[in-house]
């Protein structure tokens, strides 16, 4: 197939702001280190708000994004939000909220039922632990297998929220227990199952349990934050994931995202999103259609808002895309 590379319209589906030196991050702190996946994180310890977005994106035609939680002070996970919407209102970005919520807090009704209550509000994530590296597989579970995680995950549906599940994908055997048992809930695959170890072997472990994930209807990828530690993000080192995910899901359940600004530890905003559209041009054009825009617009509910209508990089625009997205 002739290449033919997208120029069309973009969602960017799974990115982040934030403002350390006011707001609460435990991990963002100037004393901070945590276990890293991409080692030294220290570059992203600074304010990144959406005009540092669009001035990273350097004209790329990004129309509206999705702010997924920071790992923001988790006694306060409705301040997070407020946050959030308070940027939205300001910059014209984000566009959709994925929300902080402790599925097995004492008051994660109450939690989900103020978050399902923002209009920007689309999903939730929680982050379930378990093990961290291939060689704990099977030594412990995930909170996907506790009765009482899965009882906050059960209010998900009622509320009409999504869930975003960041789990390697050695637990997803648990990932797909928890779809099977709640089918009318969307689960949103982060970062393609964070797949950093490329050796031939372990990339076909990885693509055998993401097919059998994606047996499950209810399951989307986001292919995104697929760096690889201490090296560049080019489109040979991560073609064959990118290409792999989007096979095995199809397109109309996958969707690019730039995982911003935490992947600028391993690459600048256009290498990702250049290398991205480079990867997948062999694709039919309905396939990248849906990758770059549809599917993102679809899972997120987004209005369909054309390049023109981009938010202004150079000032807050409150009258900008994000008014329309209530």
């Amino acid at each position: 197939m002739i290449a033919d590379p997208w120029t069309g319209s973009i969602i960017d589906a799974h990115q982040h702001f934030w403002e350390p030196a006011i707001n609460p991050h435990p991990w963002l702190r100037p004393e901070a280190r945590i276990p890293f996946r991409y080692g030294d994180y220290s570059a992203i310890k600074r304010r990144y708000l959406p005009d540092d977005y669009i001035r990273d994106a350097a004209g790329r035609p990004i129309v509206q994004t999705v702010y997924v939680e920071t790992e923001w002070e988790p006694t306060d996970p409705i301040g997070e939000t407020r946050y959030a919407a308070s940027v939205s209102e300001r910059f014209g970005l984000p566009n959709a909220i994925v929300a902080q919520a402790w599925l097995d807090a004492d008051n994660a009704f109450d939690v989900l039922t103020q978050q399902a209550a923002f209009p920007l509000v689309r999903s939730v994530r929680h982050k379930p632990g378990g093990p961290a590296r291939l060689e704990e597989a099977g030594a412990s579970t995930t909170l996907m297998s506790s009765d009482r995680w899965r009882r906050g995950f059960a209010e998900l549906g009622r509320l009409g929220l999504s869930f975003d599940l960041q789990t390697p994908w050695w637990n997803f055997g648990e990932a797909i227990d928890l779809a099977r048992d709640f089918p009318d809930t969307t689960i949103i695959l982060n970062h393609a199952g964070l797949p950093a170890d490329r050796d031939p072997a372990r990339v076909s472990q990885w693509r055998s349990a993401l097919e059998r994930l994606a047996a499950c209807p209810n399951v989307v990828v986001k292919i995104s934050g697929i760096g690889v530690p201490g090296k560049r993000w080019t489109p040979d080192l991560n073609g064959e994931i990118v290409l792999s995910a989007i096979g095995i899901f199809g397109a109309s359940r996958a969707m690019f995202a730039s995982n911003f600004p935490v992947d600028s530890l391993c690459a600048t905003l256009p290498e990702i999103i250049d290398g991205m559209i480079a990867i997948t041009a062999g694709l039919p054009k309905a396939d990248q259609a849906a990758f770059f825009h549809e599917t993102a617009r679809r899972v997120y509910r987004l209005p369909d808002v054309q390049q023109a209508n981009r938010p202004d990089p150079g000032s807050p625009n409150p009258t900008s895309v994000a008014q329309h997205s209530a």
